[in-house]
């Protein structure tokens, strides 16, 4: 767990401090692939407190969503339909689902240490 905050810790002050800029263009692909990425953390955290982590299952997913959201969402740039909505619907309902039971399990937990 430590190293997964160190990480964090790494990544929020790289991603602060370096210069990085893309072309706005690229700003609904990027924001498709956040999303997805975000659903694996989330789903990874769950899994983590149902002792069912692994590794991985968890990068696999990670850059397997995100890349996929990101060619979802291309491709339906290109050929005119909307498919982000696809990518936004599925991988924003998975998200809160896995904060849902992330929060039972929370509350459970505390109710068992009271």
């Amino acid at each position: 767990m430590i190293i997964a905050l160190i990480g964090l810790v790494i990544g929020i002050v790289l991603g602060l401090y370096l210069p990085i800029e893309y072309p706005t263009t690229y700003s609904l692909y990027i924001s498709v692939a956040i999303l997805a990425a975000l659903d694996s953390v989330f789903g990874a955290l769950r899994s983590n407190m149902e002792n069912k982590f692994n590794t991985e299952i968890f990068v696999s997913g990670f850059f397997g969503n995100a890349i996929l959201a990101g060619i979802l969402a291309y491709i339906g740039d290109r050929i005119g339909v909307p498919l982000y909505y696809a990518a936004i619907f599925a991988f924003g309902n998975r998200l809160f689902q896995n904060f849902a039971m992330i929060r039972r399990y929370l509350i459970v937990e505390r109710k068992k240490l009271s």
